[in-house]
């Protein structure tokens, strides 16, 4: 066990090292560094070594697939729905919502309202359905009455993808905000992310993560609140004066009150407000908090409990967000105006931030001196721990439960097999967040979550509600229209700006879109209903006829542990 405490504090260690350490080997970030902030240090350290004990006890604790998956099952309804809170209020919620905001003013609110009104689809269409029909992983549902092979790769490779394109968003988050925290580069603070996190999820599985997220969601949500309030109270708690000073020192000025700076074409934004919507109910890792409850209402009471927190959470953000433009733009130390036109203007003031993504921490130091910046520091670090940590345990399971266990296995497999296989998943994983956080440095890590929930919208999501909702849907038609969806929007974000051009470095896209989903989410609608219409075989009729048992299933939960393979 000693080894255990020891070689993620030895990796984390290496962060606290001075940065002419690192100077001969010719790696440098672009973010502004900072001085030794040691009350950031030694609050990290306190953070990691609690969580450290956490996964310890939970270790201890953790014996079968349904504690390693599902905490046993003995996650109360306020406990989850913080944990759920804990896991959906990420780096991407906390740093790249407020850098949306202080660089675009009103429009990055199309986030914050977009992840949020998800959750309505989740309370009443979902939350309940899923804890009866399922297990451990959403894929349990989706094939409930289906042919599982087939249904459960689809899901597992969706859910890879999925948890992919999130992992780039908080990987990111972590390399910036340690590099410029610690004067550590870049690389090195993205590996430091990736020991930490194989270790929380290979030793504790759900149920460390649970904690972990709860932990991380009352540290963030009174950092938050208290960033709020001393923003607002320099302004006499009056939004109507903050949005007026914003409007005075922003260079787009009165153009910050308007939508149309962040996504200025129509169908762009109305498939970005999709995905957000729809893609929430998709979301592997949410998804599978639901079966850490003892039964359906508790599930109801998670998602209760989840928007309260989140919804008050991203009120927070909108408000930090503008604090950030008028601390940050309206002071010469961050903002130096002499000979800087309009137009470049903004992007001074980001580079000297170092970049959009830490305006809020750079706030914090604003605002409460580096007391407050060391304080905000460690909570945004331990939120980004948290939320791989989940990321990476649903992924592992797509892997050992819908793959191995379930297609590969057949069920014949041990809850020690399937835990061992889940932890090499865990490694793999883990390696390649790494890889792909340092392919991705220059991303809003805000829209690189973007395209997570698109593809969740435009697979999960379509999947899993048809073969809930409509008797008629079929093996052949889940699997064919889920397969396309996925497909159309992997394919449109690959050729779209941010991969075609951002990172392949190609003049122009392919695609005019940034956000797939308003297309792709017809693609496996249309795909499922067509292709289960056209299904006449012996074994569609016997899944529409299983369907009155999964219904009935889904509404009492009596013998809830999902459909044999068949």
């Amino acid at each position: 066990m000693r080894r255990f405490l020891m070689a993620p504090l030895a990796a984390a260690g290496l962060a606290f090292l001075p940065p002419a350490a690192f100077a001969a080997e010719g790696i440098s970030g672009e973010v502004q560094r900072q001085p030794t902030n040691w009350t950031a240090i030694l609050m990290f350290l306190a953070f990691v070594l609690a969580t450290l004990g956490i996964t310890k006890w939970a270790a201890s604790r953790t014996k079968s697939a349904r504690d390693f998956y599902a905490a046993g099952g003995g996650i109360t309804g306020f406990q989850n729905g913080l944990a759920i809170a804990g896991d959906y209020m990420s780096a991407a919620s906390f740093l790249g919502i407020s850098g949306l905001v202080f660089a675009s003013g009103y429009d990055g609110l199309i986030y914050s309202i977009g992840f949020l009104v998800g959750w309505p689809i989740i309370l009443f269409l979902i939350a309940e359905r899923l804890r009866n029909l399922g297990k451990y992983t959403f894929a349990d549902v989706a094939a409930y009455r289906f042919r599982q092979t087939p249904i459960r790769s689809l899901s597992a490779v969706s859910t890879l993808v999925v948890v992919a394109f999130y992992l780039i968003a908080q990987m990111v988050g972590a390399g910036k905000l340690i590099e410029l925290l610690f004067g550590l580069p870049y690389l090195w603070a993205v590996i430091i992310v990736g020991i930490l996190m194989i270790f929380y999820v290979t030793f504790g599985g759900m149920l460390a993560t649970t904690w972990v997220q709860i932990i991380k969601a009352g540290l963030l949500l009174a950092g938050a609140t208290l960033m709020a309030i001393l923003v607002l109270a320099a302004y006499g708690f009056s939004p109507a004066a903050l949005f007026q000073a914003a409007v005075d020192v922003h260079p787009s000025g009165q153009a910050i009150m308007a939508p149309g700076g962040l996504v200025t074409d129509p169908l762009d934004a109305i498939s970005l407000g999709l995905a957000l919507m729809f893609g929430t109910a998709g979301l592997p890792h949410i998804l599978m908090r639901f079966f850490t409850v003892a039964d359906a209402k508790e599930a109801r009471k998670s998602v209760f409990y989840a928007t309260g927190f989140i919804g008050y959470f991203y009120i927070l953000t909108f408000i930090i967000g503008f604090g950030a433009i008028v601390f940050l733009m309206g002071n010469p130390a961050y903002y130096p105006t002499t000979g800087t036109g309009e137009g470049g203007a903004l992007d001074l003031v980001k580079d000297l931030v170092g970049s959009s993504n830490m305006a809020a921490v750079h706030l914090a130091n604003a605002t409460g001196g580096s007391l407050f910046l060391g304080f905000i520091s460690a909570v945004a670090f331990a939120t980004i721990l948290a939320v791989v940590s989940g990321l990476t345990l649903a992924g592992a399971s797509a892997v050992s439960h819908d793959l191995y266990a379930s297609v590969i296995a057949r069920g014949r497999t041990t809850d020690q097999q399937e835990i061992r296989v889940s932890k090499i998943a865990t490694v793999i994983l883990g390696i390649v967040a790494i890889i792909l956080g340092i392919a991705f440095e220059k991303e809003n890590i805000a829209f690189m979550v973007g395209l997570a929930f698109s593809v969740a919208a435009s697979c999960n999501f379509p999947v899993l509600f048809m073969s809930m909702f409509w008797s008629k849907t079929t093996t052949k038609g889940a699997f064919v229209g889920g397969l396309l969806g996925l497909l159309t929007a992997f394919v449109l974000v690959v050729i779209s700006k941010t991969v075609w051009v951002d990172v392949f470095g190609y003049a122009e896209p392919l695609s005019p879109y940034k956000n797939p989903a308003l297309f792709s989410m017809i693609v496996a609608f249309g795909g499922i209903w067509l292709v289960s219409l056209l299904d006449r075989s012996r074994t569609a009729r016997a899944e529409e006829e299983a369907f009155r048992g999964q219904y009935v299933r889904s509404q009492t939960g009596i013998g809830a542990e999902g459909a044999a393979a068949h």
